[in-house]
């Protein structure tokens, strides 16, 4: 048995390891995703006051603090039962939309595009940002670069931060947006409309239009069936802050429709020994190992799951390109993985839109940004859909309103025995019985976890058991006298 290790992972945000294990005849027996980092935010935030809650889930992570600040606040308003004024509403969708946009840019770009406009065989040391500006051109990277700078423009004209933002509170938000700066939003939000639609002809034209890319993405290399999760309105259309949780199975039909608050009863996770990360799957189904097809407990949640379980979006040019999208694969629900990275860009051209529509409209400039919360705390749910897939944060607390204890599913964690499948299939359709495993084969492997934008900070929650301990204890000179290991 041969041991074929990829460590560390790259173009991901967080740390990882991939092992892929081939027997004597060349075949690939199993592959495993391993994540040795561990982050303790449900732990340490027991004994907190509820109230700072928003203000330190952000930490967990500097891509998307966004994500856990929205997150964070709705649960927190849950926890009050406090209905917060609609303008509060809007002003926090208006923020999201600009961090999306922030978002989907830099996994789009900087991390999956080197291996779409450079190749997967191109050279390791081209494979980033840099080779791939020299391969398009400056202009256009610079142009990338303007518009991720502009979304957290926005985000700090709004919310006052972009990176772990303070401005959700219990009731609503901590300032309003004021008329001088509604209307720098309005017309940098027309821009990132202009971009999201350029980056939708820039795929167009490097990947839609190349055959051999085309082969790859509708082969059955990158292809898995399991069953989707989004979040989507009272329409079935895709929201990114409100509305419930809808599950469909790999035909498209529906299993369940949730409120935040009902998620534990359709939701269980798992646990393996080898990973920080937990396994989520469909509660009434059960645990059955990574098996996909029909019957799966397991499902997919970020961009093109969240389109496969909507009937569409709100706003007239991603419903455009959502229906071109679908009629060019051969319909939905759509099972090539790949594909991900189109839904990816036509979400940014939905949360431009969005932009513009909240920006425009005449309340958003109301001064009433939040209520004073007069009942006694409990526990509440906010649920919200992360960049990386639908993301669930809860807290219980005591009549005080201290945190007795958290518990977060991250959109990461939601696709993790979904990464750890593909992972595998990519290996064992590639890996052949007397063929050289490239580092372009291997890096072939990584795209499979790669295209889901997995934020492994984010995701890793799991305690599996007491943390491993090793003390080393050394003289003067650095000579080990003792080892004392847990």
């Amino acid at each position: 048995m041969k041991r074929v290790e990829i460590d560390p992972i790259t173009r991901l945000e967080g740390h990882g390891k991939i092992s892929i294990f081939i027997d004597d005849d060349g075949s690939v027996t199993d592959a495993f995703l391993q994540i040795p980092e561990l982050r303790g935010f449900e732990k340490f935030v027991e004994g907190l006051p509820v109230e700072e809650i928003p203000r330190i889930m952000p930490r967990i992570c500097g891509v998307c603090p966004a994500a856990h600040h929205m997150a964070a606040g709705k649960a927190v308003d849950a926890v009050y039962n406090a209905d917060i004024p609609s303008v509060a509403k809007k002003l926090r969708e208006l923020y999201y939309m600009a961090h999306y946009v922030h978002s989907h840019a830099a996994h789009f770009y900087a991390l999956a595009a080197p291996d779409f406009v450079l190749g997967p065989d191109a050279p390791k040391a081209s494979r980033n940002v840099l080779g791939l500006i020299e391969k398009v051109g400056l202009e256009i990277g610079t142009e990338v670069l303007k518009q991720r700078r502009i979304s957290q423009e926005i985000q700090i004209m709004v919310g006052g931060r972009a990176t772990h933002p303070v401005w959700n509170i219990p009731g609503g938000v901590t300032r309003a947006l004021s008329t001088e700066n509604r209307d720098k939003v309005k017309e940098l939000a027309e821009g990132q409309l202009g971009f999201a639609e350029f980056s939708l002809k820039l795929f167009a034209d490097i990947v839609l239009a190349n055959e051999g890319y085309l082969d790859l993405i509708m082969g059955d290399v990158f292809e898995q069936v399991t069953n989707y999760m989004g979040l989507v309105d009272e329409n079935n259309k895709v929201n990114f802050y409100h509305g419930k949780v809808r599950v469909v199975d790999p035909e498209g039909n529906e299993i369940v429709k949730y409120d935040e608050s009902e998620y534990l009863q359709h939701i269980a996770e798992h646990v393996e020994p080898y990973s920080y990360l937990k396994y989520p799957y469909l509660k009434d189904r059960g645990w059955q190992g990574f098996k996909e097809g029909m019957g799966t407990p397991l499902f997919q949640a970020n961009p093109l799951p969240r389109l496969n379980v909507s009937d569409g979006f709100a706003t007239p040019k991603a419903q455009e390109h959502y229906e071109k999208m679908f009629e060019t694969i051969g319909g939905k629900p759509c099972h090539k993985l790949l594909v991900n990275h189109w839904a990816r860009l036509i979400e940014i051209l939905y949360a431009a839109e969005r932009m513009v529509e909240l920006i425009n409209d005449d309340e958003i400039t109301d001064p009433n940004v939040r209520i004073i919360p007069s009942t006694t705390p409990t526990e509440g749910v906010g649920i919200v859909e992360a960049p990386r897939g639908t993301l669930t944060h809860h807290y219980w607390t005591d009549e005080n309103g201290i945190v007795t204890k958290a518990n977060l599913i991250v959109g990461t964690t939601n696709n993790h025995a979904s990464i750890s499948m593909a992972i595998k299939k990519v290996a064992q359709k590639l890996i052949k019985p007397g063929g050289e495993v490239s580092d372009g084969l291997l890096n072939t492997v990584e795209m499979a976890f790669r295209l889901y934008d997995p934020c492994f900070s984010c995701a890793t929650h799991s305690l599996p058991g007491q943390m491993p301990l090793v003390v080393d204890i050394m003289d003067l000179d650095g000579e080990v006298l003792n080892t004392v290991s847990r």
